[in-house]
């Protein structure tokens, strides 16, 4: 199935694919409650073949990241893991539970839900917990010291086993699990680097980064090679040509982040032995899903 949009601009970055429905078997619009239940027990079925489903539909497929709850901590994700550690073959049907008054139900409410119907639940938090403890994404590939403009730093390289992405870690110093550390993590990609580093002062912000880390004596900077489809590229450019002024450099537009989609670098900052930590960020961060299941907690900001 193709995505739904090319530039995905849903401020979860949920991977919707086109919708569909199910040719024959008795489905009619399309949108009755039966007629959704065969077009989803169709599209889990492996032998569903593309013309078995019109375009568009009534149901919304979403595409899971791989490496699931490790890798990005949305519900597509931990659906996919639970048919996985359960035996099943990866799909699953995720709903929004309504309370009375149409809203959607947070946790208090499904908690009564569970009990009422005496059903399991789980939270995502809870899910990436028990996969931490049995699964990794990482693997460490390489580990030694290195002299840098901003002093000696300890480089780790880590190689993500979905993708073959390599990523960094920069650290300097040693800490303890209670020890508050300053971390910062970005997300790189050549061609968008690029373009920042055309139009804006990327490499003071970087050096800034650096010193906050040399004035407190510790810290780790980690650098997650960001593997982004080359449309986020052509539609980042399109952008920026629609904001050019004669005369005036105008900053690239940032390229839009996934903020569930955070897992390779709380892997590797777990493995960097880091559990508490001052995030070097001029603005406070909106709460992650997922970060206690990885043993992360923000205790403070640092600003640079």
């Amino acid at each position: 199935l193709d995505m739904m949009v090319g530039n995905n601009t849903d401020p979860m970055e949920t991977a919707f694919t086109i919708s569909v429905d199910l040719r024959g078997s008795g489905v009619t619009t399309g949108i009755s409650a039966s007629d959704r239940a065969k077009t989803i027990k169709a599209l889990t079925d492996e032998q569903t073949k593309p013309h078995d489903l019109s375009r568009p539909g009534h149901i919304f497929p979403l595409i899971a990241k791989e490496g699931g709850v490790l890798r990005r901590t949305g519900h597509t994700e931990a659906a996919i893991d639970f048919a996985r550690l359960a035996g099943f073959q990866p799909a699953g049907v995720i709903v929004e539970i309504m309370n009375e008054d149409g809203s959607m139900a947070r946790l208090p409410q499904l908690v009564d839900v569970a009990k009422q119907f005496n059903l399991k639940l789980v939270s995502i938090e809870d899910l990436v917990a028990y996969r931490m403890e049995h699964d990794s994404l990482i693997e460490k590939k390489e580990d030694f010291e290195l002299e840098t403009r901003f002093g000696r730093f300890r480089l780790r390289a880590y190689l993500q086993t979905t993708n073959n992405q390599v990523h960094i870690a920069l650290t300097k110093g040693s800490w303890s699990a209670n020890t508050e550390v300053p971390v910062r993590v970005n997300a790189s990609m050549v061609n968008n680097d690029l373009l920042a580093s055309l139009t804006q002062d990327t490499h003071q912000t970087l050096d800034a980064m650096f010193h906050v880390i040399n004035d407190h004596g510790l810290g780790a900077m980690v650098f997650i090679n960001q593997n982004n489809p080359s449309l986020n590229v052509l539609s980042r450019l399109t952008q920026l040509k629609s904001l050019q002024v004669a005369g005036t450099v105008v900053k690239a537009p940032q390229l839009p982040m996934d903020n569930k989609d955070f897992g390779i670098g709380a892997q590797i900052l777990h493995d960097l032995g880091i559990h508490k930590i001052k995030l070097i960020s001029n603005h406070q961060q909106s709460k992650r899903v997922g970060m206690i299941g990885y043993g992360l907690e923000i205790t403070d900001y640092i600003s640079y």
